[in-house]
């Protein structure tokens, strides 16, 4: 049997190629949409991608798996469980759906379909056994956003980004349920997961690109926590907020888009959409175009930009030409095809900073931009909080020409929050680098 893990770094996404050395068969699980990988793998080890096989319907990132379907005329295999209002529609005539307990076969490859919702309702993982290797017992699990290592899926994604009232409780339930099943099966299975560190699809991702059972069952939170209710409290609490393009996702996933192709955009002078800037907070506050927002191309990047994105509207990248196209390609992966244009860094700004260890708490017109959880745990008094991913959209409470302190944790939030302020056209902006973190002890 041949086996092989992607890990694609801007979606912190683990997806597979395994195949069958007896018959030449190869099957992808969980694809994302550029399959160019798959292809050049696949043809350098001798193999036919003829299957590919999805474990829910992803929130974060864009599938590929009707591009398997059209693009290489091969079966697909996805969920049939779950609430037909959430499942699957508009799928290639190559679709097989699949319940609890189903077989499917890749050559001398067995996979065996398990139901285990928690994270979706629909959600599914496979039993992988290498009959041709001569083995009758499984030798791992591809958990898709079930088991992760050290961690499992959160259950509220369909209530924050679907907004389906209630499912949060429900699939906490579900997922206790689906542990308590796993717990069942043999310790030396190994677990082939979905994500990794950095995925906000759970809240303490191991970055470790595989585990096995048995190492879960000890030291993974949810095999400890005896009683449903425990579980479900430890579970649903202090889950962050899922970025914007999560609700985009879903949908995407759920009813399809166009087949993925790549493309090419050309420098603007214009500045009619809005531009993020792809450069390092450094070199943005060292000198930056007025009212562009700092988004580095790093591996956070997506997690960022999606908080800003609307899918309706062009953007502009700021840039070298071969980190622009690197960043839409990035893009690609969560849907987004919507980059107008690009243009090179030019300075007709440098940003206001102090460090935090330099503030006194005589400042009026602080914003903290932290999420709520980082809020809760201690902020100045004087503060203004808005979690940095919503400033675009909501009213900021300052007048355009106040001198406004902005801080965030660490200072990277906070570097994005000064291009939107910016943007917004406020003119007196202030970057407190080293966020609270550093602030002094007699302020927090």
């Amino acid at each position: 049997m041949f086996f092989k893990q992607f890990y694609e770094d801007n979606l912190s996404q683990a997806s597979y190629l395994i195949g069958c050395q007896r018959t030449g068969e190869a099957m992808i699980i969980d694809p994302i949409r550029d399959l160019t990988k798959y292809l050049k793998v696949a043809d350098k080890e001798g193999f036919t991608i003829t299957k590919a096989a999805e474990t829910h319907i992803h929130a974060d990132f864009a599938s590929g798996i009707r591009d398997v379907a059209n693009k290489l005329n091969a079966s697909i295999y996805v969920s049939d469980e779950g609430k037909d209002e959430f499942n699957y529609k508009n799928m290639p005539k190559q679709t097989h759906f699949v319940k609890h307990q189903d077989i499917i076969y890749l050559g001398k490859i067995k996979l065996e379909v398990l139901h285990t919702p928690g994270h979706t309702p629909e959600s599914i993982s496979f039993l992988l056994t290498d009959e041709g290797g001569g083995s009758s017992i499984p030798m791992g699990l591809f958990s898709g956003d079930f088991i992760f290592v050290g961690d499992v899926g959160r259950p509220d994604l369909l209530e924050k980004a679907v907004n389906v009232e209630g499912s949060t409780k429900i699939g906490a339930k579900q997922m206790y349920q689906s542990i308590q099943f796993a717990a069942t099966l043999p310790d030396y299975i190994q677990i082939w997961p979905g994500h990794g560190a950095g995925s906000p699809c759970g809240k303490a991702l191991g970055s470790l690109p595989t585990t096995t059972l048995g190492y879960e069952k000890i030291n993974n939170w949810a095999f400890n926590v005896k009683y449903e209710t425990s579980f479900i409290e430890t579970l649903t609490l202090n889950q962050p907020a899922p970025p914007h393009h999560f609700s985009q996702m879903k949908k995407i996933n759920q009813f399809g888009m166009q087949m993925y192709q790549p493309y090419n955009v050309y420098p603007s002078s214009s500045n009619t959409q809005t531009a993020f800037d792809l450069r390092s907070k450094e070199a943005f506050h060292g000198g930056h175009m007025h009212g562009t927002i700092n988004i580095p191309f790093n591996k956070t990047f997506i997690n960022q930009i999606g908080w800003y994105l609307d899918y309706d509207k062009d953007i502009e990248l700021i840039g070298d030409k071969s980190t622009v196209q690197q960043a839409i390609h990035a893009l690609q992966l969560i849907g987004f095809e919507n980059v107008k244009s690009y243009r090179l860094p030019q300075t007709n700004i440098v940003t206001s900073s102090i460090h935090s260890s330099e503030m006194t708490g005589e400042e009026h017109n602080v914003l903290d931009v932290r999420n709520d959880d980082e809020w809760r745990k201690g902020h100045l008094k004087q503060a203004i909080h808005i979690p940095h991913g919503k400033l675009l959209n909501e009213d900021i409470p300052f007048d355009k020409n106040d001198l406004i302190y902005v801080h965030c944790q660490s200072g990277v939030r906070s570097s994005i929050a000064v291009g939107i302020l910016e943007y917004k056209g406020f003119t007196n902006i202030v970057n407190v680098r080293g966020g609270y973190q550093h602030l002094p002890a007699f302020l927090k």
